[in-house]
């Protein structure tokens, strides 16, 4: 016999405790714990599953497993294949969340329907109807081949029709939607999500079936259910955008087969999602006007040109205002406070606000040069050198040091026809090889960067 068993679970951080409190001890959320009844299995149980699962498996040796490369399986995107590192691998676990309403059922029915023309796929849905899937598949106008559908919540179900099923490719839709019914908890508890994902892992593994899941997220924008969830996973994506801009970032944070510094950039349209060849395109504008710059980042292997934006006007409070949008604002305290003491303007007179391109979030500090001269050049009232990029991270005492991939984002500036990029010192070599196609101008600290870049 099975005895249950009450405890009470957090359902932001999995903590278990014996009794309920209003505050988590673990994570301090409020009203986030939940009791759930787990049930309890017999000694007798235990030993019988034991003798079950005895000595099907054994260890062999690294000269035994087969060296032959794993090949890989488009998944119908070139950006979210970039972000997966190269495509789809046999036998992996892939977690993909997102805000409700971003697109994430949407990418992952038109990459179905892309896969299927060379794969076998089956898309679980559990929180549609089969013809609610279908409304949404004809409006994609999308074509298959071999794309089975099947909406289910119950797990034990869609273990049988998977296994039933064999594909190459499966996906669930979602995690937190379908329930173990040998467990008391709801749909969507720590305990249910723990459960569901720990079997479908051993399927996926098992059967060396591809398997995507798809996961909600909380108010805060943390994929929700227990962190288990992500340390079981192979790979954890994230897909981001909001309400007012059409575009949505597929942006990689655990990645066991390639990169976790990816990003795949994507139109959401009237007949689904549409990849941007040019995504530079979309966050620079090549006018000359003043508090604007261009720099060139680095997500993953990608350069991209961002337009940094800056607004620099005299202030009417005591304390200055300080706002950024796309970039640390710890970042924008500390570029202020290098300029002010490194170039002699006086900075704390005024309001200081700073954008990038389409909102766009950079995290390399080789864009400090260009928030630099943007903020000058507002300052000033001049606009930059045309037709010019940015690149360079600024140190405390002023100097500007040098970039991590600098030779692939100048080929970016070269790519998108700038005529002219400020840098710091850079190998003879790599000057040399560029020096037919753009004006290099190299610069040791940020009063030499001023000096060239907003001299009238």
């Amino acid at each position: 016999m099975s005895s249950k068993l009450s405890t009470f679970i957090c359902q932001n951080c999995g903590s278990e405790t014996s009794q309920y409190f209003g505050r988590c001890l673990n994570c301090n959320s409020w009203n986030s714990i939940v009791e759930e009844i787990k049930s309890k299995r017999s000694k007798y149980q235990e030993i019988k599953n034991i003798k079950n699962i005895k000595n099907s498996k054994k260890s062999i040796s690294f000269n035994e497993i087969s060296s032959k490369k794993i090949s890989r399986f488009t998944s119908g995107f070139r950006e979210f294949d970039r972000v997966l590192g190269g495509g789809i691998v046999p036998g992996s676990f892939v977690l993909l969340g997102g805000e409700p309403g971003i697109g994430k059922s949407t990418i992952v029915l038109q990459s179905a329907g892309q896969i299927s023309l060379n794969q076998k796929v089956l898309y679980i849905t559990a929180e549609e109807s089969l013809e609610q899937v279908k409304i949404r598949w004809e409006r994609l106008n999308q074509k298959s081949i071999d794309l089975q559908i099947f909406a289910e919540t119950n797990l034990s179900l869609i273990i049988e029709e998977i296994k039933r099923v064999n594909p190459s490719f499966a996906i669930i839709d979602s995690i937190q939607a379908i329930h173990n019914h040998e467990m008391e908890s709801s749909p969507g508890s720590v305990s249910q999500v723990r459960a569901c994902s720990s079997e479908l892992q051993n399927l996926a593994k098992e059967n060396n079936i591809a398997l995507l899941i798809i996961g909600h997220v909380t108010k805060d924008g943390a994929l929700a259910g227990p962190k288990t969830l992500e340390h079981l996973v192979d790979t954890v994506i994230n897909f981001e955008g909001d309400n007012i801009s059409s575009h949505r970032f597929l942006r990689s944070i655990k990645n066991r087969f390639g990169s976790t510094f990816e990003i795949g950039i994507f139109e959401m349209l009237e007949e689904g999602l549409r990849e941007l060849k040019n995504p530079s395109s979309f966050f620079t504008n090549k006018e000359n006007i003043s508090g604007v710059t261009t720099t060139i980042t680095n997500e993953g292997t990608r350069p991209l040109a961002v337009d940094i934006q800056a607004l620099v006007n005299k202030t009417f409070y005591s304390n200055p205002r300080r706002t950024t949008t796309g970039i640390s604002i710890n970042r924008l305290h500390q570029i202020l406070a290098v300029v002010e003491k490194h170039v002699g303007i006086k900075l704390s007179e005024f309001d200081c606000y700073v954008a990038t391109g389409g909102g766009f979030e950079i995290n390399d500090p080789s864009s400090d040069l260009g928030v630099a001269i943007s903020i000058l050049s507002s300052l000033k009232n001049i606009p930059p050198l045309a037709n010019s990029s940015f690149i360079g991270e600024l140190g405390l005492s002023g100097q500007v040091r040098k970039s991590n991939n600098l030779r692939t984002k100048i080929e970016e500036a070269v790519r998108l026809g700038i005529k002219n990029i400020v840098v710091p010192k850079i190998e003879e070599e790599l000057n040399n090889n560029f020096q037919n196609l753009i004006n290099i101008k190299e610069i040791s600290n940020i009063k030499e960067a001023v000096e060239y870049s907003l001299s009238k």
